[in-house]
């Protein structure tokens, strides 16, 4: 990281000081110039790209074999209701 200096901060305060107390009258707006644009074409353009082939085969692998017993529990579950007002109670 970058060490700030004396004079660093000395800087960077006297700009956060006037910079924000600047008054700044325009008396000319100016206005944007005109531009005259044509419309262009795209490149007639013709790609072709790999031919991709696609297939399955059996490979044979090896996997684990996992038994699971289940069983039955008591659990505490959210239970909601939901009263939708009526169109002339709103």
């Amino acid at each position: 990281m970058l060490k700030p200096t004396l004079s660093t901060l000395f800087f960077a305060s006297l700009c956060a000081v006037t910079l924000p107390g600047c008054d700044v009258d325009v008396e000319d707006p100016g206005e944007l110039p005109t531009v005259d644009i044509e419309p262009g074409e795209a490149p007639d353009i013709d790609v072709h790209g790999p031919e991709v082939d696609v297939h399955s085969e059996e490979e044979t692998v090896t996997v684990p074999d996992v038994d699971v017993e289940m069983e039955e529990k008591t659990i505490t579950v959210p239970d909601m209701d939901v009263d939708i007002p009526a169109e002339n109670e709103n």
